[in-house]
């Protein structure tokens, strides 16, 4: 595991906002804010580049909004 200040600053941040959407879906019942904010968890843990780790974060973001402008 890569323990560089960036990699942690990163995993901080995408590891907040999943914990703040997974909290509101189950809280909401909402699944889209659920699901991605449980890949968000996930990907913190197993994503050892900060850089891959935003990149993906910013697909997760990404395809959740699209989900809710679906109706989703």
């Amino acid at each position: 595991m890569n323990l560089s200040t960036g990699w942690l600053l990163s995993s901080l941040l995408v590891s907040s906002a999943g914990v703040g959407l997974s909290v509101y879906g189950r809280k909401q019942l909402r699944l889209p804010q659920l699901l991605a904010g449980l890949a968000l968890l996930l990907m913190s843990a197993l994503l050892s580049s900060w850089a891959w780790m935003l990149v993906c974060a910013g697909v997760v973001v990404v395809a959740l909004v699209g989900a809710l402008r679906m109706g989703l």
